[in-house]
């Protein structure tokens, strides 16, 4: 279900010579355990938005694509993954029983071919390119709860139980087509479209004339239906500009489009006629579904449906818009089945400028820019530099400075000196509570709103935003010790050195709340942040957001030994080898990154 991958319309004459069909229905990875409230099930409803009890709104299922295993994952499916493990981490802390599903989509024509490349049979192909997300979400920190391969056994049942149900409802039909089909995209193409010499434009690639007897999903008669559900409910597409496209789309005029290839082998068979496989499309949306099975259990439909759906958002790129708002809303109540919550496309990422790819030479690879700067870093910079929902740029400078800025000193430097003072001065024990010591102070009021409006902010899917905000308690924290100046106060002794005491605490209380509100973007920091501050890592993961009031540190209090929690990525400039030997300036500059991970 990877970005990129299209859809075949029939044309508008397809019905004629139709002929409609009918049969009888057929008779976690260790990161997980973090998140291991599993989402308990919705009751099994018409196709509508449904409007669940409120004692259901404690459930969030939450998925990113299934990301097409033709090859090894990249910074797009990355980010994706990213922003929606911040998404989960943060519903997490407001105590609901979250279930983030991910995984891969394993079938059709390119994957063949892909495979035979590679000289390996597609099962083996997949199994190598699907370890390798498993491996990437581990590195990036990423906590999914289920993951599916679209080869899994019980994704084919729920597979071929939908269809049947699609099929009962009338919806399906069998007709031909004939036109120029590009691979890569898996699309009939109109030659209208096409560049010279009958190339894709997309793939750059010749599109070969086919010719296939397939069977159909008649989603024009949805027309209406999907009219009426974003009149309804226009927060079913985010942001707001991506729900304009739809409705372009829809108004336009939709048509029916085919749901089984004849030609491709690599697939699921289609119920009752095995000369055929289900489109891609139409077998990997129904991972969202299938994923929500435990291993070993009853798979069917009905039964996957009743473990937790519909989901409450579906997070995509924005390639993939028309499958999740159009297609996938309409074939779901074919089937009976609610449409999920909500369907957020955000935006592509480009490099220097420039969109990435190999041909360019200026590839992204996630994981090198993991092994560099580490996770963290990685998961702040592009949620808190790309606006989501927005198209992103990544360049190493911009990269390298808003890390260091922001983590390495507003944040890290903050806690570290503080801590450094307490330990000089306090022995590294607080002297009182933390409301007793800003008792009549405007910082902890300060902290308390900024806290409000970054949860309002996660809420609302503004990820960049809330990083700002939380930044900004960070340069309050800064400003109010500098103001203060402990270290002076310290020297002076008596009162004022019973007020520099207060004074730490105070700043090490918003470090605490910090610690909490940014740790569904940085959970490694937040982590290091909090095991300083005297806590455990087991309370580290019982937190929830209530816990940022104001007052979690108490007198007596030890905190640990101060570490760099966060240190910066230093540049070095290449000295050339001259015979006068001085160091040139302005040299090209190599970035590496030094305990990112330390502490």
């Amino acid at each position: 279900m990877a970005a990129g991958r299209a859809f075949l319309c029939a044309p508008s004459s397809l019905a004629v010579g139709a002929r409609r069909l009918a049969f009888a229905c057929p008779p976690v990875s260790p990161l997980a355990a973090e998140a291991n409230r599993r989402g308990r099930g919705r009751c099994y409803c018409s196709a509508s938005v449904s409007d669940a009890p409120a004692s259901a709104q404690k459930n969030y299922v939450l998925t990113t694509p299934l990301y097409y295993v033709n090859a090894p994952p990249h910074m797009g499916s990355a980010y994706t993954t990213i922003a929606a493990d911040a998404i989960a981490r943060f519903q997490r802390l407001l105590d609901k029983r979250v279930m983030l599903i991910t995984g891969t989509d394993e079938h059709g024509e390119k994957i063949a071919t892909s495979a035979e490349a590679c000289g390996r049979n597609p099962k083996d192909h997949c199994d190598t390119i699907s370890n390798s997300y498993k491996m990437l979400w581990a590195d990036l920190d990423i906590g999914y709860d289920k993951f599916i391969r679209t080869t899994d056994p019980k994704h084919e049942a729920v597979v071929n139980d939908f269809y049947s149900r699609v099929l009962n409802s009338g919806d399906i039909y069998r007709a031909d087509y004939e036109g120029l089909y590009c691979v890569s995209c898996e699309e009939y193409k109109d030659e209208k479209e096409l560049m010279e010499n009958k190339c894709c434009p997309v793939h750059l690639k010749p599109c070969v004339p086919r010719k296939e007897d397939n069977y159909f999903f008649a989603l024009s008669k949805y027309q209406h239906q999907l009219e009426d559900l974003l009149t309804r409910n226009p927060n079913f597409v985010r942001p707001s500009h991506r729900l304009n496209e739809v409705q372009g789309w829809i108004k336009s005029g939709l048509r029916d489009f085919s749901i089984s290839r004849a030609s491709v082998e690599w697939g699921i068979p289609v119920p009752n006629d095995t000369k055929q496989t289900i489109y891609v499309w139409f077998d990997a949306l129904l991972g969202y579904i299938s994923a929500l099975l435990d291993d070993g259990e009853n798979a069917s439909l009905q039964h996957a449906v009743e473990r937790g759906w519909p989901a409450s958002l579906h997070l995509i790129g924005k390639d993939i818009l028309r499958f999740h708002a159009v297609y996938w809303p309409a074939m779901l109540m074919s089937a009976g089945i609610s449409v999920p919550d909500a369907v957020f496309g955000h935006g592509f990422l480009t490099k220097d400028g420039m969109k990435m790819g190999k041909s360019l030479g200026n590839t992204l690879e996630p994981k090198d820019l993991v092994n560099r700067f580490g996770a963290d870093a990685v998961r702040y910079f592009f949620l808190r530099e790309v606006e989501f929902g927005n198209d992103g740029d990544y360049s190493e400078e911009r990269f390298i400075n808003i890390v260091n800025a922001h983590l390495a000193n507003t944040i890290g430097n903050l806690l570290n000196r503080t801590l450094g003072l307490l330990k000089k001065n306090c022995k590294s024990t607080l002297s009182v509570d933390s409301i007793a010591a800003a008792d009549g102070n405007s910082l902890k009021d300060n902290v308390e709103n900024l806290v409000d409006k970054a949860k309002d902010q996660f809420e609302n899917l503004l990820l960049s935003s809330a990083c700002e905000t939380l930044l900004e308690i960070g340069n309050l924290g800064n400003l109010y010790i500098d103001e203060q100046a402990p270290w002076s106060c310290f020297k002076q002794g008596g009162e004022n050195a019973e007020k520099a005491a207060k004074d730490l605490v105070i700043i090490l209380e918003t470090m605490r709340i910090i610690s909490i509100a940014l740790s569904p973007i940085t959970p490694g920091l937040s982590l290091r942040i909090y095991t300083q501050l005297g806590f455990t890592e087991d309370q580290f993961r019982a937190l929830r957001w209530e816990d940022t009031k104001w007052g979690g540190l108490k007198a007596g209090q030890v905190m640990m030994e101060p570490k760099p929690v966060f240190a910066r990525i230093e540049t070095e400039t290449e000295e050339k080898d001259q015979s006068s030997s001085k160091a040139t300036k302005g040299g090209k500059k190599k970035a590496r990154s030094e305990g990112l991970v330390g502490a």
